[in-house]
């Protein structure tokens, strides 16, 4: 592999390129691409080991190294930046939806408990399949096309799914006379 090579005459041994594939001008360019992507500071050192870790994952796999490691990275990493803004949305959005479903500023904090270890309980309860899908439409905020392509299974399943579980939860909060 290039990067094992080039550590190697850089004097460094093959046992140390395969702890770190990556030299400091590569974090480096690493971290800047995280930052000028919009990563905070505090997740930059995580963006780095991702980095790391795919870049260890394709060489296990024996796949090729990259012909420009540096330019394969700062992609990598430009990727990583995406990801975080997605899953920063997502987060925002599940944020969203769950004030949507609080309880009104008068009800109490016992009522709104009682509710959420409810729905807990409820989930528990949920064949795992179903619990699966329920999970990713309505805390991961997934489009059953993307459950779907996610889960290799048909949209009509998923749809299915959906509709039973959603069912299996009301039935289940209107039992315990929650809702």
């Amino acid at each position: 592999m290039a990067v094992l090579r080039r550590n190697a005459r850089r004097g460094r041994g093959a046992d140390h390129a395969v702890d770190d594939p990556l030299d400091a001008a590569q974090e480096r360019r690493v971290r800047a691409v995280l930052a000028l992507g919009g990563v905070p500071q505090a997740d930059l050192p995580d963006g780095v080991q991702q980095v790391r870790l795919r870049l260890l994952e394709r060489a296990a796999s024996g796949r090729e190294a990259p012909r420009d490691v540096s330019a394969w990275v700062a992609v990598v990493a430009s990727n990583l930046a995406m990801d975080w803004h997605r899953a920063k949305r997502r987060r925002e959005r599940l944020g969203e939806r769950l004030a949507s479903l609080r309880e009104p500023e008068h009800a109490s904090g016992e009522d709104s408990r009682l509710l959420q270890l409810a729905v807990a309980q409820g989930l528990d309860e949920l064949p795992d399949a179903h619990r699966q899908v329920l999970v990713l439409r309505f805390y991961a905020d997934l489009p059953v096309r993307g459950i779907a392509d996610e889960l290799g299974i048909p949209e009509g399943t998923v749809k299915s799914r959906l509709h039973s579980a959603v069912r299996a939860l009301r039935d289940r909060l209107h039992e315990d006379e929650v809702v």
